[in-house]
């Protein structure tokens, strides 16, 4: 009788120790991280880009022609971090700030002798660059510096026409840089620029461009006024498209569309052509310029001299927006000051 009583308990007991044995070899679920410390780790850093942004202008400002390529990289790598949480006008006090940091860090003092052996140098390492050069020798340290780094932190030896060569902030400088992080209006505006401005459009007063590069540019101008009229690049894109509107319908003294427009046959063929196409389009202030310049060639209207070529520009509807217009729009990604 005992032992049928027994052994209920026996099997509790046995229960009881199974239970217990279960829940000790069981892993406690892992308890989330307090919440307190991602925040801790993100004002940390929030603090950290503040740090960065505020100390930019101050370290770009202390560039100058004694710092290295790598000042240069370190600065544009923060430029990067920094554009993306800034409003515009802290941006375009940056991007003025950065031309004013390349210019002096492209700064060199030169005696005559040295400015000589730099030209010559220059000139030398174009021409053949495999050679070495003895008037290297002569040059300053800090052009022995730049010419050995051209290509780093977008430096570029650049030539300007009539045999002026200097250095140069690459036109992709500011496409790459700034533009991504720019309104519509000023990154379309900084990077057609830059690309336009990667080869000198003019050599010693002679076009580098044929006629359908010239128009192409010209109608590219156009539609750009249209489609930002507001754009804060706006009268620098008006004196674009009326310089490069000059170049396709007049050239320039060592790259004439022609040397009396006395007929059709006076025309540089090449730009007739280009005239003919523009003259078809619809909707565009260009083509009208165009039909103007054909009739006037047809009905021979326009002197026969080169004098008459402001007369031209002028009976055709082309006017300068900006007569006291001082900028130079064909060295950069935007206009600046010569």
């Amino acid at each position: 009788m005992s032992k049928i009583f027994n052994l209920p308990a026996k099997f509790s007991a046995l229960f009881l120790c199974f239970s217990l044995l279960t829940a000790c070899q069981q892993q406690p679920e892992p308890q989330p991280a307090p919440e307190f410390q991602n925040k801790q780790t993100v004002q940390k850093e929030a603090v950290d880009l503040s740090l960065l942004c505020k100390k930019l202008a101050q370290n770009m400002q202390e560039i100058d022609d004694q710092r290295t390529t790598f000042a240069l990289e370190q600065i544009n790598q923060d430029l990067k971090v920094c554009l993306p949480l800034l409003e515009a006008p802290e941006q375009q006090k940056l991007l003025k700030l950065s031309n004013q940091m390349y210019k002096n860090f492209l700064h060199v003092e030169r005696t005559a002798q040295q400015q000589l052996a730099f030209e010559q140098y220059a000139f030398d390492m174009a021409q053949h660059p495999t050679i070495q050069q003895n008037h290297y020798e002569q040059l300053t340290l800090r052009d022995q510096y730049l010419l050995k780094h051209k290509g780093q932190a977008y430096v570029e030896l650049f030539d300007a026409g009539e045999g002026q060569l200097r250095y140069r902030r690459s036109p992709e400088y500011l496409a790459k840089i700034f533009a991504p992080y720019m309104d519509d209006a000023e990154q379309v505006f900084i990077e057609n620029l830059a690309e336009q401005n990667t080869q000198p459009v003019l050599l010693q007063k002679t076009l580098t461009l044929d006629p359908q590069d010239i128009a192409s540019r010209a109608l590219f101008w156009e539609d750009y006024l249209k489609q930002y009229p507001d754009s804060p690049y706006k009268k620098d894109a008006q004196q674009l498209l009326y310089q490069y509107s000059q170049f396709l319908f007049v050239g320039t003294s060592d790259s004439p569309v022609s040397g009396d427009y006395s007929d059709r046959l006076s025309i540089q063929a090449s730009s007739l052509e280009e005239i003919e196409k523009l003259s078809k389009l619809k909707q565009s202030q260009l083509a009208i310029h165009s039909r103007q310049f054909l009739k006037l060639i047809e009905q021979n209207t326009v002197s026969g001299n080169r004098t008459a070529e402001s007369q031209l520009l002028s009976t055709i509807g082309i006017h300068n927006p900006s007569p006291s217009y001082k900028k130079d729009c064909f060295s950069d990604a935007i206009c600046t000051v010569s």
